[in-house]
């Protein structure tokens, strides 16, 4: 099924109108209303971090937590690790020319901006 390397997933949500969020240490962020790609990774149980971010009742651990009761899953795409997780953040932005809208979203623990693409369909 899965290997034990990380195994890369993202999460396509819609959110319907203008919210605004105050995000962890990240501070307050405005998320215009459109279509978002949160990019994330687990070295094991993908299917329950992918089921834990689905809920919307829970207690707040990651960044995609704090957008999660405002957002509609349109749904959800798990990647083997021919890409990391940074390098399918690039793939998906460029593929769905996408804009940043949330600093270090996402990506505290790396370099890239953030691991939350906004886009336009």
């Amino acid at each position: 099924m899965f290997n034990n390397q990380h195994t890369v997933y993202a999460i396509f949500f819609t959110l319907h109108s203008h919210t605004t969020v105050q995000v962890g240490k990240l501070g307050t962020i405005v998320f215009p209303s459109g279509n978002y790609i949160y990019v994330g990774s687990a070295k094991r149980n993908i299917q329950s971090r992918i089921q834990r971010h689905l809920q919307v009742e829970k207690r707040k651990h990651w960044h995609i937590d704090y957008i999660r009761p405002y957002s509609e899953i349109t749904h959800v795409q798990t990647y083997s690790s021919e890409l990391s997780e940074c390098e399918r953040v690039q793939q998906l932005f460029e593929q769905y020319r996408g804009q940043w809208v949330a600093k270090k979203f996402g990506s505290s623990d790396c370099r890239c901006f953030s691991h939350l693409i906004y886009y336009k369909q």
